[in-house]
C-alpha cells in the first residue's frame, strides 16, 4: 500500500498552514481522499501539491501552476511537458526582468528628486 499523509503532515513538512492546503483543493491542485471527517493525501497530491508551491515561489500565477501540474497528469512522455515549462518560464523571467528594470528606473527617478530636494534645502540654509 503507498504511503499517505494527513493534511497536519503535509503541513508541518512543507512549512504551510492546513488552510493552504485546503486552498489548494479548493481550486483543485489536490483531491485527497477522505476516511471519515480526515482527509487523506496520496503521493500524487503530495507531489501536485509540491510543484503548486514551487510554483508559488517562482511568482507563476495560480492558473499557470494549475496548467503546468496537469501536464504531469498527462502522458509518460514528458518532452511536451517539459517544452512548455520552458516556455513559461522564459516568459515569467522575461517579465521579471522588466520589471527589474522598471524599478531600476524608478529608484534612480527617486534618487534623483532626493539630490534635487536636498540643493534646495542647501540653498536655502
Amino acid at each position: 500500500m503507498p504511503p499517505t499523509w494527513t493534511i497536519s503532515e503535509l503541513a508541518r513538512e512543507f512549512d504551510i498552514t492546513p488552510r493552504t492546503i485546503r486552498f489548494y483543493e479548493d481550486q483543485g491542485i489536490v483531491s485527497p481522499a477522505r476516511e471519515g471527517r480526515n482527509r487523506v493525501y496520496s503521493p500524487r497530491d503530495r507531489t501536485r501539491l509540491k510543484l503548486a508551491l514551487r510554483g508559488k515561489r517562482l511568482g507563476l500565477p495560480l492558473a499557470q501552476i494549475r496548467s503546468l501540474i496537469d501536464m504531469y497528469d498527462g502522458p509518460g512522455d514528458s518532452t511536451l511537458q517539459l517544452r512548455q515549462y520552458l516556455a513559461v518560464l522564459a516568459q515569467h523571467r522575461a517579465a521579471l526582468e522588466q520589471q527589474r528594470r522598471d524599478i531600476d528606473d524608478t529608484l534612480n527617478e527617486i534618487a534623483e528628486q532626493e539630490r534635487q530636494c536636498q540643493a534646495a534645502l542647501d540653498q536655502q540654509s
